[in-house]
């Protein structure tokens, strides 16, 4: 992670690019937790 921002633009979108990014990824990840626990068993 040894990037060299030379504007202050160039670093904002970045910084916003990881941000939405980590934003996917924690609700993807809250779906399928959600879809986890109310998963049923239907086997028994």
């Amino acid at each position: 992670m040894n990037e060299t921002f030379y504007t202050l633009h160039h670093f904002l979108l970045h910084t916003e690019s990881v941000t939405y990014l980590i934003m996917l990824l924690s609700l993807l990840g809250l779906f399928g937790f959600w879809f986890f626990l109310t998963a049923r068993d239907d086997d028994q």
